[in-house]
């Protein structure tokens, strides 16, 4: 009778602890240990489980690409470690390393947002890192919901889980994940130039400067493919925006590629555009937010004698004007491409776009030649251009930035020098928008 009853509740406790694994109350944590060594209160990844719905486990078949060892797993190749919990802001803390070699280590979460970035570690040795991270859902109200396009809803960024993308040569001892209900926000609202781009080789700006923040920020991305101003607020993407942010936060606000190609009435630089980016501020800061402006990217247009030709019109100036008259902080990203892209000059700008050669990636069956959308080098390239814009804007987000070599456009990084593992999972389709 008494194993029996050992028994029993042996199976309430284990059914508690997957709940937990699931539901980490605010200030309360998970702990997830690694390796073949058992921990105290912590939940012991021993073996490399395959991810189950409603559990946690290794994702997209990659458990066999793990080597577990006494107290780390290592990542023979990109792995993805995935933990159903609910929507909210969770503060991450890694710690890193092997006790069998020297390992260089990268972390992304969701949809490829860069966390952690070759970070080298000796053999013997651990370090430990922290970042704040989002787990949204589409969900704004019982009654409303973000009108995703099919293409996202398979998403990382949105299903029912954290997502870990762990690069190849990444050796992880534990992960402490605990829910932050207070974090200061930084909002991203733009399109395909900003958004989380889910699958490589496509790449933005919003999902690599997540890297270059402290724990005390987390970025809320919630940019897509193929925005407008006008359609960004029809898919109640900034009602979701609005739902969230709260005194204190920031959002950062690019938008100019495809409004361009609106050709209603009252659409035009000067009409629609001019109104809604008014609209936005004017919510923003009821809510006791921060807006930040920001003009468009550049698209890779070159004239013959290696300038750029400036295919946004007045919409670049129709937003200085907006920032102008409501005293905005503006970071004028479409001065610092144009400046960037020259800097490389025709064909070394090349290799900051996707464009690739047919058959480069699994499933590319014509090569790829695209003028607005970046790949990871380029990207990054972008995100530390929006990081000098912040740091000259001052507006109090700069006290958030990790501690980073000074950037200049005019004397950018090449991708000779480019070593961050790409993430696995290929697209040949190139994002809504141009």
């Amino acid at each position: 009778m008494f194993i029996k009853q050992r028994s029993f509740l042996l199976i309430i406790f284990i059914f508690s602890n997957t709940l937990s694994a699931q539901n980490p109350g605010t200030g309360k944590s998970l702990l997830y240990h690694f390796g073949n060594k058992h921990a105290k209160n912590a939940i012991s990844i021993t073996n490399a489980r395959p991810f189950q719905n409603g559990g946690y486990g290794f994702d997209f078949e990659t458990a066999e690409k793990v080597s577990v060892e006494e107290n780390a797993i290592l990542a023979k190749e990109s792995v993805y470690f995935s933990i159903t919990i609910p929507e909210g802001n969770y503060k991450v803390e890694v710690q890193l390393g092997s006790d069998n070699a020297t390992t260089c280590n990268t972390v992304k979460v969701e949809s490829r947002r860069v966390m952690i970035s070759e970070e080298k570690v000796k053999a013997g040795q651990s370090i430990n890192r922290s970042f704040t991270v989002e787990v949204k859902s589409a969900q704004i109200n019982s009654e409303e919901t973000v009108k995703l396009k099919d293409r996202e809803k398979a998403a990382l960024n949105w299903d029912k889980k954290l997502t870990f993308e762990f690069a190849k040569g990444t050796a992880i001892q534990q992960l402490t994940i605990t829910k932050q209900d207070t974090v200061n926000a930084l909002f991203l609202a733009g399109d395909s130039t900003v958004t989380d781009q889910d699958l490589s080789p496509w790449a933005s700006w919003g999902q690599f400067i997540t890297q270059y923040f402290n724990d005390g920020v987390v970025v809320a991305n919630y940019a897509s493919s193929g925005a407008s101003l006008a359609s960004f607020k029809g898919r109640k993407r900034w009602d979701k925006i609005l739902s969230l942010i709260k005194k204190g936060d920031y959002v950062m606000i690019e938008f100019g590629h495809n409004d361009e190609k609106r050709k209603g009435e009252n659409d035009g630089p000067w009409q629609s555009y001019t109104d809604l980016l008014k609209e936005y501020v004017i919510s923003a800061r009821k809510k006791g937010a921060n807006p930040i402006l920001v003009t468009p990217t550049q698209r890779r247009s070159f004239k013959g004698d290696g300038t750029l030709n400036e295919t946004h019109g007045d919409y670049p100036d129709a937003m200085r004007k907006v920032a102008l008259e409501l005293h905005v902080p503006l970071i004028d990203l479409t001065k610092m491409t144009t400046r960037l892209y020259e800097a490389w000059g025709d064909e070394e700008s090349r290799n900051a776009f996707v464009q690739y050669p047919a058959h480069t990636f699994p499933g590319q069956e014509k090569k790829l030649e695209d003028n607005t959308h970046f790949n990871d080098f380029g990207a990054n390239e972008i995100a530390l251009c929006v990081v000098k814009g912040i740091k000259e804007t001052a507006v109090g987000l700069e006290k958030y930035l990790i501690k980073t070599q000074e950037y200049s456009p005019e004397n950018p990084n090449y991708v000779k020098n480019w070593t961050l593992p790409i993430s696995p999972r290929f697209e040949a389709t190139k994002p809504d928008g141009n």
